[in-house]
């Protein structure tokens, strides 16, 4: 049996932003999530210039990746994120400090390599439970795991969006790596927080537990519109599916979203 992924993406710019600093890409066999840091300066480049980065990778990656090692490939694919925005700060002093959160899904046979730092988030749905697989790197979150907050406070304190981790200009990449045993009929979403500062595990349950992946992420796209849409809005769906071809899949083009789809280069 040979696994694949069938997915959909989509990105909004929400009711009070006035520019996309979120990007997204989806491949055959990769899935990207990128939140630019909106209180720093550019952070719609962080982002689509750490998209660039794993798109990157995925494309010159070997089709089928038995024996490579993804973990390694992927946090040098984020150390070359980081360099290339050091490189973009020299070029741009404006731009020092820009940052991003991120998070990736690879495919390797019957398994997804996982990269994540920030507070985008990755779920699992799996026999109709919903799994956060990611930890939010955020001040918050910390409050909670020392146990000085509950969860019910976490999501309205005042500083539920300050970062402990992130990728940027300022710092070595700290990712956590992740490798996910999957099977058909596996749902995986990756998001920003513009999804997840509007819509409760609950509600993600209601709107990833059914439909196709397209009419996934329009409905939370237009959910999260429907409920302020505070920030930036982007959302993957992806299905684990049984492929008919005997290898693995090939690597396709990415599909871009958000300010990815509108990257440019320093001059």
């Amino acid at each position: 049996m040979v696994l694949g992924l069938r997915s959909a993406i989509g990105s909004d710019v929400g009711r009070r932003r006035t520019s996309n600093q979120d990007s997204g890409a989806t491949t055959s066999r990769m899935l990207v999530v990128a939140d630019g840091m909106g209180g720093h300066a550019h952070g719609e480049i962080a982002s689509s210039v750490t998209v660039a980065a794993l798109a990157e990778l995925d494309a010159r990656l070997p089709q089928d990746l038995v024996g490579v090692d993804l973990a390694a490939e992927m946090s040098g694919a984020l150390v070359d994120a980081t360099d290339r925005l050091g490189q973009w700060a020299a070029h741009d002093p404006d731009t020092r400090g820009m940052g991003t959160t991120v998070v990736t899904l690879l495919l390797s046979g019957e398994h997804l390599a996982l990269a994540h730092i920030g507070d985008s988030r990755i779920y699992l749905l799996r026999d109709g439970v919903l799994t956060q697989m990611t930890h939010d790197h955020t001040m918050v979150q910390q409050l909670v795991d020392e146990g000085q907050i509950t969860p019910e406070e976490a999501l309205s304190h005042p500083r539920r969006s300050v970062l402990m981790r992130a990728l940027s200009t300022d710092h070595p990449p700290e990712p956590d790596l992740d490798r996910i045993e999957i099977r058909a009929g596996d749902r995986f979403l990756l998001c920003s927080d513009g999804v997840t500062a509007v819509l409760d595990d609950d509600a993600l349950l209601e709107h990833v537990g059914s439909g196709e992946p397209d009419d996934v992420v329009a409905r939370l796209i237009e959910t999260a519109n429907e409920r302020g849409g505070p920030d930036n809005i982007t959302a993957v769906v992806a299905d684990v599916v049984e492929l008919e071809d005997e290898g693995p899949p090939r690597p396709t083009d990415p599909r871009l979203v958000g300010a990815a789809a509108e990257a440019t280069t320093p001059g």
